[in-house]
């Protein structure tokens, strides 16, 4: 494990392979370990690098407030110093929206975009804020964790299983439940909407979804898909980790996409619609 001094604090990576570089951004109350499998299958030629965020895995308490601004300021500044030139970036639920946000802040630094259960393109309401309320409080986060991330995850995989495990762990921390509901209070902010600027979204861009979502459900992937030019959705049977579910499927559409973006389809004005690669339920 390296760290990297960052604005927010000093936060943990790894880094896995050599090649053209791909960043791998976990959920809120979830570590870079979500992403074992889908790393195991990646080919030769392709770097992976596990972020952890502040409070996380081996990242210590971070010294601002971990609000989705704020941890998309981190990923800048860790892509500026490791991958200058680019990287394909995939980002599950928080890490979907910070990934997604920086496509549109610094689409130099965007070679290509996987968004996995990412927020930002859901619609409000008033239940949602409610519970993004409750979950910005320790007590409670430290009370729900345990049932709430068995319906989230609707574990099936023994990844599954390891995943939820980590989230409960580091709910049970002081750095990890702070960061936790920083996270989540933050999805109340009007910033947390990327609906408005998700077509300027340049990089080429899939999508991927897990059909049994609680937390965001499927209407969200396709309104990303919507606003998101030459998107593509892919749905897996799973909850809101299909990464950890189906670990294949996605790895075969992250090495498709990385194909796509490393061999002169990134970047572009208009992104090219990518065709299926893991044989899941692409809706178009």
């Amino acid at each position: 494990m390296t760290t990297l001094s960052t604005s927010a604090g000093t936060v943990g990576y790894d880094s896995r392979g050599s090649g053209d570089p791909i960043v791998l951004l976990p959920s809120g109350g979830h570590d870079l370990h979500d992403y074992d499998e889908i790393r195991e299958l990646l080919p030769d030629g392709l770097r992976s690098i596990g972020v952890d965020w502040p409070g996380h895995g081996r990242s210590p308490a971070g010294t601002a407030p971990s609000t989705e601004l704020r941890l998309t300021r981190i990923v800048e500044e860790l892509l500026d110093s490791l991958t200058p030139d680019g990287a394909v970036l995939a980002g599950n639920s928080v890490g979907g929206n910070v990934a997604a946000r920086l496509a549109i802040r610094r689409p130099d630094l965007v070679r290509g975009l996987m968004i996995i259960d990412g927020g930002g393109f859901e619609d409000t309401t008033l239940t949602g804020r409610a519970f993004c309320a409750l979950m910005s409080r320790p007590w409670f986060v430290r009370l729900v964790y345990p049932l709430f991330s068995q319906a989230y995850l609707r574990p099936r995989s023994t990844a599954d299983r390891r995943a939820r495990a980590a989230a409960i762990a580091i709910t049970r921390t002081t750095p990890g439940v702070t960061a936790v509901t920083e996270i989540w209070h933050s999805f109340r902010l009007p910033e947390h909407d990327l609906r408005a600027e998700a077509g300027r979204i340049t990089a080429p861009t899939v999508l991927v979804w897990g059909r049994h979502d609680p937390v965001l459900p499927l209407r969200a992937a396709e309104t990303a898909r919507d606003l998101i030019p030459g998107s593509r959705l892919v749905v897996v049977d799973s909850g809101h980790l299909p990464h950890t579910t189906d670990p294949a499927a996605v790895a075969a559409e992250l090495t498709a996409l990385a194909s796509v973006a490393f061999q002169g389809g990134g970047g572009t004005d208009h992104a090219p619609r990518l065709p299926s690669a893991s044989g899941g339920d692409a809706i178009p």
